[in-house]
């Protein structure tokens, strides 16, 4: 891999899903593998309960600047400022409300809060660190 840092400035053109959050190794930061009392990641082999899983922001974007289009992923609190919250508080805040709603798949993002974070990034300009 290319060791070449730079910063582009580019467009949000869409938001690839609607999984703004996951839980997320607190030594490696991969996704954790969680089921209803235990977490454990497959990289690095840390496990613990389930209630103590930490989660991180993870946004997917599909940007362009001027000649290119590309896919790109925005990863952790440098997220907090757009969402007002940090991924924890975020994740407590969809299960309350997943749960109110009688949601069954308590990871699904409200519909209101994927509107918010399409108004919130598409056809706005930033400058990303690649």
């Amino acid at each position: 891999m290319n060791n070449v840092r730079g910063l582009l400035a580019a467009s949000v053109i869409s938001i690839q899903n609607s999984c703004f959050i996951y839980p997320a190794c607190q030594k490696c930061f991969s996704r954790l593998i969680l089921d209803s009392r235990r977490f454990n990641c497959l990289k690095c082999g840390c496990a613990g309960k389930a209630k103590d899983a930490r989660y991180r922001y993870r946004l997917s974007l599909k940007i362009a600047d001027t000649s290119d289009l590309c896919d790109i992923t925005v990863f952790g609190s440098c997220l907090d400022p757009f969402f007002g919250v940090t991924a924890e508080n975020l994740q407590r805040c969809i299960q309350d409300f997943n749960q109110l709603a009688g949601e069954t798949n308590t990871d699904a993002s409200p519909g209101v809060l994927v509107q918010a974070v399409e108004t919130c990034f598409i056809g706005k300009r930033f400058i990303f660190g690649v």
